[in-house]
């Protein structure tokens, strides 16, 4: 038996791309002026949220990847709620649980933080894989089941989650289903001197921590500018060179699996979104460049030998990205 716990919105009508571009510019304007640096981190960020997906920040702690979620979500204008998962985190705390109501003896369902606009799973390899995977159905089907009834979930809906290298101490390794379940995973990496110093400046500027961060859209905006995306067609030859660049991964020698079709898809889809932000109707070859290694690079597992040998699958992908013909730049549409 199957209830509703949550009402999904109408399907919104599409915004046209220019205004989708605009509106993406004002929410990159507002984040930046919370996060510096990031200049090519956020737009990805964002095209996946407009192509619907989740993201993954994997890097060292301190590099601001909270902050970068928590600004993404407030510009949005989505409901946000951050989770610190930690070793004893049940998956109950994530998707809430039947409890007894003695009043009418009758279990009652007490929807946990998942039930959002915007998830932040802090440092999610923290937690145990059993854990982690409470977030597989909710990732992929926009609800969760609890005692047999499947609630869905809030409409926008998507998961940010900050990781921290698998070699610190008290991390646990995401299972494979579940970066699969990520169409990005994003490196912030460390800021230039002068960002830096840009960063500290701004902090002794307004003489508080939080660096605020102005509403530009609401939920219903952002359906509207995801529906937008949906419109903008691709041209059979980008189609074409993204199903190549994952089947070069199927058969290269560092490789024992290669990505799935659902990495061609999402490389499509994150392309796609990217050329809008960017203000482009069409999708070029450089797109896909851009965004490759976010979307391949965590869906595959090395060999043994390659492992040994420090090969990263960074690498690998940048790499096919040199050998896989290039289609010409070719433009869809009027």
């Amino acid at each position: 038996m199957t209830e509703p716990h949550t009402p999904s919105r109408p399907p919104a009508d599409p915004l046209p791309a220019d205004d989708v571009a605009a509106l993406a510019a004002r929410v990159l304007d507002e984040v930046g002026t919370a996060v510096v640096g990031m200049t090519r981190t956020l737009p990805v960020a964002l095209a996946t949220i407009l192509a619907g997906g989740h993201v993954l920040f994997e890097d060292v702690p301190g590099l601001g990847k909270t902050l970068a979620a928590r600004s993404l979500a407030t510009a949005l204008g989505l409901d946000f709620t951050r989770l610190q998962c930690t070793p004893d985190l049940l998956p109950s705390d994530i998707t809430g649980s039947a409890v007894f109501d003695p009043g009418t003896h009758t279990f009652e369902f007490r929807p946990g933080p998942v039930f959002t606009g915007l998830f932040l799973a802090d440092e999610i390899n923290r937690t145990a894989p059993k854990t982690q995977s409470a977030l597989l159905e909710a990732m992929a089907e926009r609800q969760v089941s609890v005692e047999g009834t499947s609630h869905p979930l809030p409409s926008p809906f998507h998961v940010l989650a900050t990781s921290n290298p698998v070699e610190y101490e008290g991390t646990y390794p995401l299972p494979e289903a579940q970066l699969d379940r990520f169409m990005v995973r994003l490196a912030i990496g460390y800021p230039e001197p002068g960002q830096e110093s840009d960063i500290i400046q701004r902090r002794l500027a307004r003489r508080a921590e939080d660096a605020p961060v102005a509403r530009v859209t609401d939920p219903a905006t952002v359906l509207a500018m995801q529906a937008g995306i949906e419109t903008v067609e691709v041209d059979p030859d980008v189609v074409r060179y993204c199903v190549d660049l994952v089947a070069a991964t199927r058969t290269h020698q560092a490789l024992e699996v290669g990505a799935s079709p659902r990495g061609s898809a999402n490389l499509v889809l994150v392309a796609r979104a990217l050329a809008v932000i960017e203000g482009r109707d069409h999708v070029l070859p450089e797109d896909v460049k851009r965004v490759a290694v976010p979307v391949l690079a965590h869906r595959l597992t090395l060999t043994p030998d390659a492992w040994a040998q420090a090969t990263r699958p960074e690498d690998v992908v940048t790499g096919l990205l040199r050998t896989v013909p290039t289609p010409a730049t070719v433009r869809t549409g009027p």
